[in-house]
C-alpha cells in the first residue's frame, strides 16, 4: 500500500462486479466451472517477485501490427490506432508496465492452428503485439479492426469485434487479461459471453471509445481504451 495519505483508503472488492463461473448461456462455462470450495495455495518467490519488464528491449515495430508481421505487402482492413493508460484506483499512472494484444484479423479469423474458419489468414497480418507504458501510464498500438466471428456456442452466435489485452504487474500472479470491444458494435449486447456479466457499469469497462483527436487524418481512427487495475472503477478482467 502506498504511504501517502491520500491513497490509504480501503476499497472492498465487488463480487457481483464478475459474473458467476457457472453461466450456462456462455456453454464452455459450464465444464470449467467448479463444482467445489476454491483452495487457496500459497505463491512461491518466483510467483511474487518476477519477472521484471522494465529493462525489456522492444523491437521496432513490436506494437505496430501493421508491420511486425510484414512479408511484402500490408495487410487487409481497417487501420486503427488503439491507445490509453493504464492507472491504478486512485487514477496514478501504472509506468514500464507490460501490455500485451493479440486478435482476429478484419475476416475474424485467428492465426492459430485451432481456428478452423472459413476467413482466410492475412499473410501480412500475424495479430499479436507488445509495448511497456510510459511513465505517464501510456501506451499506444496501430493495428486492424478485427473482424466478427462465428462461435460453436449457440446455433447463430458471433463474438463481436474485439482484442484480447494482457497487462503484466510486478510478478506474474498479478497478470490482468481482458478483452476490449468497440463502441456501437451491435454483437455486443447479444453476445453470450457479455450477457454473463451482470452489471453494466462493468460492461463498460470493456468499450473502446472512438477518439477523433488521435486519429491520423487520411490514414486511420483512433480508439481509447484505458485500464484501471483495481478499486471501484476497475476494468473488468476475465482471469480474477
Amino acid at each position: 500500500m502506498n504511504n501517502n495519505s491520500n491513497d490509504t483508503r480501503f476499497v472492498a472488492r465487488d463480487r457481483n462486479w464478475h459474473p458467476h463461473a457457472y453461466t450456462p448461456g456462455y456453454k464452455s462455462s459450464v465444464p470449467r466451472s467448479p463444482r467445489q470450495a476454491l483452495v487457496s495455495i500459497q505463491q512461491t518467490v518466483s510467483e511474487r517477485t518476477g519477472p521484471d519488464f522494465s529493462h525489456l528491449q522492444l523491437g521496432k515495430h513490436d506494437n505496430d501490427l501493421l508491420l511486425n508481421f510484414n512479408n511484402g505487402g500490408l495487410p487487409q482492413g481497417e487501420r486503427i490506432i488503439l491507445f490509453g493508460r493504464v492507472v491504478d484506483q486512485f487514477g496514478k499512472p501504472v509506468p514500464k508496465t507490460y501490455v500485451e494484444i493479440w486478435q482476429a484479423n478484419a475476416g475474424g479469423r485467428y492465426r492459430h492452428k485451432n481456428d478452423v474458419y472459413l476467413a482466410p489468414l492475412d499473410p501480412n497480418f500475424g495479430g499479436v503485439g507488445r509495448t511497456l507504458t510510459d511513465n505517464d501510464g501510456n501506451y499506444v498500438f496501430r493495428t486492424i479492426k478485427p473482424g466478427p466471428y462465428p462461435w460453436r456456442n449457440g446455433v447463430n452466435d458471433w463474438r463481436p469485434a474485439h482484442i484480447h489485452v494482457s497487462v503484466m504487474g510486478p510478478s506474474i500472479s498479478t497478470r490482468l487479461i481482458t478483452q476490449l470491444y468497440f463502441e456501437g458494435d451491435p454483437l455486443i449486447p447479444i453476445c453470450p459471453i457479455v450477457k454473463s456479466i451482470a452489471n453494466p457499469e462493468a460492461v463498460q469497462t470493456l468499450i473502446a471509445r472512438l477518439d477523433m483527436t488521435m486519429a491520423n487524418p487520411m490514414d486511420c481512427l483512433a480508439y481509447r481504451f484505458d485500464i484501471v487495475t483495481r478499486g471501484a472503477r476497475q476494468t473488468h478482467f476475465e482471469n480474477l
